[in-house]
């Protein structure tokens, strides 16, 4: 089939809830994907910050082609092994006792708002179901993770959603005060904003949430969906602030592309939660886990991290040396950026895809790089040099 055959196809059966770019991607390699006319173009998307390790990983298509041959699912009436490693894994590697898992970010931040609620209620506080979310935070859209993205496009055609959340200002201690009372049972806040313009919190401000959420007897929730494992250069967020959550929601790179999600918690809220309060029909797959169990062992290793930091810093030099007009700011940690540009974003991802860069908005404005962990000095050059004339171009 031909390009424009394969696209007229998808608009005539899938549902139109995407606005996707004119070609169709065939085949990858490392930091690199090609589309179906041979072009060549350097991936600062990376899936939305998901293919961490790339494309063509041989350690993740050995861990996924040996246990297709084993056992693709069970469901979660059976015990496996690729689930039991992997849960161990993640506690090891984390503050973490016990492990839920999901099947992508938005269930596993509902999973989240859920167990803060039981553990209320078991703890005799049955009136405490608020959730404290922020100004630009993202979280999914289901009904309950949307209630608690402040994107009122997103939200206003699905209202009623889910009551019960309170937003404040991010990075605004006065404003969390004011919003948590009696009746709140968490407080749920992205380390890094990904989806909300590339903001990372003050280390004063999550460190203030640990003391608001102790003295309020709520719980504290970091959503590390898409700035988790690895991304910032620290395998978790939470570890490069030196403030510890009682839950931690990870997914986007979790399976190494494959749909995953989890939720990482204290043992203290362990304890509330008992069988039959949650359920999946497919989270923590036998297949799924297995290729997770190689990617958070990839991932993890010291050296990886710091190379990851390096790289970080490399690109955002670079970025700013480029002196554009367009360029009003470039922040981010590891290697998830924004460009804060004086054009609408959608013109340069536009501009970039034509001189063979794929990149991402966060916001009207922001410019998104979240390439593969695995980008090289090389390929970070080539990026930079077309994003200057993606940039000069508009």
């Amino acid at each position: 089939m031909q390009t424009q055959d394969i696209i007229q196809l998808e608009q005539q059966y899938v549902l139109q809830v995407y606005q996707r770019a004119d070609f169709i991607l065939d085949h990858g390699q490392g930091a690199r994907v090609w589309d179906t006319d041979g072009r060549e173009y350097i991936d600062c998307v990376a899936g939305i910050a998901v293919n961490a390790l790339g494309y063509g990983d041989p350690d993740l298509l050995g861990a996924l082609t040996e246990q297709a041959g084993r056992l693709w699912h069970t469901s979660n009436l059976y015990h496996t092994a690729p689930q039991a490693r992997l849960a161990r894994l993640l506690c090891e590697t984390s503050f973490a006792d016990r492990v839920h898992y999901a099947n992508c970010g938005a269930s596993a931040n509902e999973s989240a708002f859920k167990f803060a609620r039981r553990f209320a209620r078991e703890h005799g506080h049955s009136d405490k179901t608020t959730i404290v979310a922020f100004s630009n935070g993202f979280h999914g859209r289901l009904f309950g993770s949307l209630a608690a993205t402040d994107r009122p496009k997103y939200r206003e055609p699905f209202e009623p959603l889910m009551p019960g959340v309170r937003f404040a200002r991010f990075n605004d201690l006065d404003s969390v005060a004011a919003a948590i009372g009696p009746d709140v049972c968490a407080v749920i806040v992205e380390p890094v904003q990904g989806e909300g313009g590339v903001h990372l919190a003050e280390p004063q401000f999550l460190a203030g949430l640990r003391r608001l959420c102790d003295q309020h007897q709520a719980l504290l929730i970091f959503d590390e969906v898409q700035c988790g494992l690895g991304r910032t250069g620290q395998l978790w967020a939470y570890q490069g602030y030196g403030v510890t959550p009682d839950l931690l929601t990870t997914a986007k790179p979790l399976a190494g592309g494959l749909p995953m999600g989890a939720v990482l918690l204290t043992q203290r809220v362990a304890d509330a939660l008992h069988p039959f309060d949650h359920a999946s029909t497919f989270a923590g797959g036998p297949l799924v886990a297995a290729v997770a169990e190689v990617l958070v062992s990839k991932v993890s290793q010291p050296a990886f991290l710091a190379q990851v930091a390096e790289k970080g810093q490399v690109l955002r030099h670079k970025l700013a040396e480029l002196r554009s007009p367009h360029i009003k700011a470039v922040r981010g940690q590891g290697l998830l950026i924004g460009v804060e540009l004086d054009v609408l974003a959608a013109q340069v991802v536009s501009a970039g895809q034509r001189h063979g860069l794929l990149t991402v908005g966060a916001g009207p404005t922001v410019l998104r790089l979240a390439p593969p962990l695995i980008i090289t000095h090389a390929e970070i050059d080539a990026a930079v040099e077309r994003l200057a004339v993606a940039l000069t171009e508009v």
